[in-house]
């Protein structure tokens, strides 16, 4: 009989060291419906990171499954190479939803794929390969996508096809600019923004990428206008602004459909993956016609919008809307904060709570200081875990506890999760009363 044990042996036999696992004792899941997940032991769980922000509407979404299952009977491939309905349709959806005046659409398999995709555009368009990425930002895992990742824990090469300078973004609490006020943050990072475009570049760049919401870096927050006032100096230049939309678009950001309309921008090109497809694997960019018509150059995507993959996000697409699931991340996310916000309250080993919609993140550092606390994480991971709740890490020093559960999470499941969070972190502030409070206060933002 298998085991999760046997697993993790042939896993570690057969697959890179890199591939990073959680837990201690890894866990494999076997199935899932709505936003519970059960291993092979049959212990239940419930799903509060949704696959890496992928499982949008939920586990096992009838709708979505009768969409696939349909398609599955009649063809599973075709390429590019052919007329696809739905990826016809579900293009046509993702421009309108996009905000980008004569879009255009481009189906890839990830969103690591997708942002390579918006790189190579934006070369090609400006002729360039000079390239603006911010601070603690992740983009993918290919070479061109980690050239412009600034977070030295998922950048396992100084090597890169691209020559990019780092601005400074949203992350106040390691930052030099972290002690002002929203309005004096964004004029500090539009100064270092300006200051690179004259001592750092030729002057030719080719685009501006960012994350609306740092995902891997720990769900950073900027506040909300940064990338606008980004947006303001790009103009100027004629450099095109990319936004990031893998973790943040489809309405997990509760207060907008996609991240960027929280900052009074309109980008150039939007790359989006993950919520989509709810599981199955696909990705896309979707920008300015004049952009994405640039590549002098065919091409074909084998995989990318095929038609089990686009079939299924229509399906999933319209479950989303249909049941105004952003609407419900704003009202979880909410509760969500202010049960994060009351129960970590004074919690000796957390220095930040944030987040927006459904996406939060709880920084942990050693009690006193603003030393990162990686172990103090993976204890909270575990603990979680046994708690029955599973959910994620990041952060540029694995010290940041990531919730982000489907968008059709209840309220009874958020306090569930909530309550796992607290127990995790603040059971070890009972062994240390009397050593006084902490140096550093817990700060919401």
């Amino acid at each position: 009989m298998k085991t999760e044990k046997s697993l993790h042996q042939r896993h570690l036999a057969v697959l890179p060291r890199w591939v990073a696992l959680y837990y201690d004792q890894p866990l494999a899941l076997e199935r899932g419906s709505g936003r519970t997940v059960w291993d092979q032991r049959g212990r239940e769980y419930l799903d509060f990171f949704g696959g890496i922000l992928t499982t949008s509407t939920g586990h096992a979404v009838p709708e979505v499954v009768d969409a696939i299952r349909d398609q599955a009977g009649r063809l599973l491939h075709s390429s590019t190479l052919y007329l696809i309905e739905s990826q016809i349709e579900l293009a046509e959806r993702i421009a309108e939803l996009s905000g980008i005046p004569d879009a255009k659409v481009f189906f890839t398999t990830s969103g690591t794929e997708a942002n390579d995709a918006a790189l190579l555009l934006c070369t090609a368009y400006r002729r360039s390969n000079q390239v603006l990425a911010l601070r603690g930002s992740y983009h993918g895992r290919s070479f061109s996508a980690l050239g412009v990742t600034g977070n030295r824990g998922w950048s396992p090469t100084g090597l890169s096809p691209l020559q990019v300078a780092f601005v400074h973004g949203g992350y106040r609490l390691r930052s030099p600019f972290g002690a002002l006020d929203d309005s004096g943050l964004i004029a500090a990072c539009v100064a270092d923004l300006e200051n690179l475009l004259e001592v750092a570049t030729s002057g030719d760049v080719a685009c501006m990428i960012a994350e609306p919401i740092q995902g891997v870096g720990g769900f950073v927050v900027p506040p909300d206008g940064l990338l606008g006032a980004f947006g303001e100096v790009l103009r100027r230049e004629g450099i095109p602004l990319v936004v990031d939309e893998v973790q943040t678009g489809w309405g997990r950001t509760g207060d907008h459909f996609w991240g960027y309309q929280a900052h009074g921008v309109q980008p150039d090109l939007l790359t989006f993956a993950k919520g989509i497809g709810n599981g199955l694997a696909l990705g896309g960019v979707v920008g300015r016609a004049e952009i994405m018509d640039c590549l002098p150059g065919g091409s074909i995507s084998t995989f990318g919008g095929n038609p089990l993959a686009t079939r299924a996000a229509l399906a999933n697409l319209e479950y989303l809307l249909r049941h105004d699931l952003q609407g419900n991340a704003l009202a979880r996310g909410l509760q969500l904060r202010r049960r994060l916000e009351e129960g970590l309250r004074g919690a000796a080993s957390v220095a930040e709570v944030r987040g927006k919609g459904l996406m939060y993140g709880v920084e942990l550092v050693r009690p006193g200081t603003l030393e990162p606390d990686a172990d103090a994480a993976r204890r909270a991971l575990e603990s979680t875990r046994e708690a029955g709740v599973l959910i994620g890490r990041g952060g540029l020093y694995g010290n940041v506890l990531r919730l982000a559960p489907p968008l059709s999470v209840t309220e009874q499941e958020v306090d569930r999760a909530a309550d796992a969070v607290i127990a995790a972190l603040c059971e070890p502030v009972a062994a240390t009363v009397g050593a006084g409070p902490a140096a550093v206060p817990t700060a919401v933002r």
